[in-house]
């Protein structure tokens, strides 16, 4: 364990902060210092690369956005995408700066605990927990969803109870198994997205055996359906496509160099936003109708989008791999759920806020307490489905993680920003961050003011939902998250009292930190065999 109590010295001179050499265990080359925990850094570069690169793209993106195509129509989806991918785009500038300082077994939670309050670390690590096994849920009934395209013979609750095995499994074997199996997911996801945009390009243009020229056909007879309120109502669903994006941050903590790892894993966020999120929509309303019937939420097969404008085209096989593809994201997208809430309880536990037992890893650092009671929660939800339809679930279930998850990047935004703040205050310069983002703090402003906005529309829309009456019942069941968390930060804030904010004079900037031996790279040179040897390489030639 890091012992902090040998931590280098500031001294202050003209009300300027001078940085001493570390001495002691400080100044070993094997050594660079974060918070105690019994976590091991047994994650890579590669690993944190590849994990930001596809983590999230799971039900959200497959799935979900058949239905925001047919509540909203083809323009409004593509606008949807390309403002949350600029809001995930600024959250991660602040993510990465932060992680690279402070690589923290929850991050965000014990970021906002450090910069802004302890009342507001309180309900945001529980309500990230929350959306967590929501999401594992979701995912569950989504695997539901996907293996019915192919048959409809086996029970709802067999399939959930069998992947939810299948995802237990995956994290309770060794971390370094967890994430090669993330690794390998993130690169199906990675490569097939070219075959998609190839292959959407070709059939809209005419060239598939079952249909003739596409082209902007249906932005031409409906770019926007519902109007703007159409619009607002799919903002969730483009939100959840992207949840998740911020786990990047949780996996700094057990990577062996988040200096350089951390960095690389921002430098790549515009290539999954641009090619899933950006390219992938827009592939999606040049080949589908947004008035098919089969589209997931309609009263067809209840399919993915993408599996939709192959089978129309007549490419057979290429539907079936594609529902592939998407059963392995939805698994991938489940399974980091569980390494998430797990971390996060850990974190609580760290500011005291959970009990003791959430603290605790195991010889092989698996936090086994966190994990149980995530999956457990996790898993017998998504028993919803076995008496509910699986877009009525997948509805409920991505309007609260939307809200939770928008609620934690605005809290991220404004930790980057109260994180600068108070290293200005304290006389040190921008020079001495390990890493620094050139979005600031035009980036973190502006995630954060979307953050605001688009919290307050779904107000707008939990009151008068699109295309049902207003109704108590509807409300709670659309805005829940935010009385949830408005309910945790007001007990904290009757538990923990004092002021709104830390005064940002007195926070130590150095306690939580790693510090880093200049020159000296402390990530282990491990040579890799077969397939996974030469992904690395490619990985390192196009982010280096």
């Amino acid at each position: 364990m890091d012992d902090h109590s040998n931590a280098p010295a500031y001294e202050t001179s003209s009300s300027k902060e001078k940085h001493l050499e570390p001495t002691g265990d400080w100044a070993s080359p094997d050594i660079d210092h974060g918070a105690e925990t019994d976590l091991h850094r047994s994650l890579s570069t590669r690993h944190l690369t590849m994990i930001a690169l596809g983590s999230s793209i799971g039900m959200g993106l497959w799935l979900g956005s058949g239905t925001s195509l047919s509540n909203a129509g083809p323009a409004a989806l593509l606008i949807g995408y390309l403002l949350s991918c600029t809001m995930i785009w600024a959250v991660s500038h602040s993510i990465g700066e932060m992680a690279v300082m402070y690589p923290l077994p929850s991050a965000f939670t014990q970021w906002t605990s450090i910069f802004i309050d302890r009342s507001m670390a309180f309900s945001l690590g529980w309500a990230y927990w929350f959306s967590y096994w929501i999401t594992i849920a979701n995912e569950l009934q989504g695997v539901v969803t996907v293996l019915s395209f192919w048959t409809t013979k086996v029970p709802t609750a067999a399939w959930i109870t069998i992947f939810w095995i299948v995802i237990i499994a995956v994290n309770v074997v060794a971390v370094r198994f967890f994430g090669e199996v993330e690794v390998t997911a993130s690169t199906i996801k990675f490569g097939w997205i070219f075959v998609v945009i190839i292959s959407c390009i070709v059939i809209s243009a005419g060239g598939a055996p079952a249909e003739g020229p596409i082209g902007f056909r249906y932005w031409n007879s409906s770019p926007f359906i519902n109007g703007f309120k159409g619009f607002l109502s799919i903002m969730p669903t483009c939100i959840f496509a992207m949840s998740g994006s911020e786990n990047a941050a949780l996996v700094a903590a057990e990577t062996d160099n988040p200096r350089k790892a951390v960095p690389r894993a921002v430098g790549s966020i515009w290539v999954r936003l641009s090619l899933f999120y950006v390219l992938g929509s827009l592939m999606i309303t040049i080949t589908v109708s947004p008035y098919n019937q089969d589209l997931f939420g309609g009263s067809g097969v209840n399919a993915s989008p993408f599996v939709i404008a192959f089978r129309n085209a007549g490419l057979e096989p290429l539907a079936h791999i594609m529902n592939a593809v998407i059963f392995i994201s939805v698994l991938s997208t489940g399974s980091i759920s569980a390494y998430g809430g797990s971390r996060t309880l850990m974190g609580l536990t760290h500011l005291n806020m959970a009990p003791k037992i959430f603290g605790k890893a195991d010889k092989q650092g698996r936090p086994i307490a966190g994990m149980a009671i995530t999956l457990l929660i996790g898993g017998g939800l998504a028993y919803l489905n076995v008496s509910n339809s699986g877009a009525n679930v997948f509805t409920w279930f991505s309007n609260l993680t939307s809200l939770f998850t928008l609620f934690g990047w605005g809290t991220i935004c404004l930790s980057h920003l109260r994180m600068r703040y108070a290293w200005k205050v304290q006389g040190r310069s921008v020079e001495d961050l390990p890493w620094k983002s050139w979005t600031y703090p035009y980036g973190a402003i502006w995630g954060l003011v979307w953050c605001i906005i688009l919290i307050i529309a779904e107000f707008y829309l939990s009151v008068w939902p699109l295309g049902e009456s207003p109704s108590a019942k509807n409300f709670f069941a659309n805005y829940v998250s935010v009385v949830a968390i408005v309910v945790l930060y007001l007990a904290a804030r009757c538990y923990y009292r004092g002021p709104w904010w830390v005064d940002a004079r007195t926070i130590d900037l150095d306690a939580p930190r790693r510090f880093y031996v200049d020159g000296h790279d402390v990530e282990t040179k491990t040579e890799r065999k077969g397939p996974t040897k030469y992904l690395r390489k490619a990985v390192d030639a196009v982010f280096d």
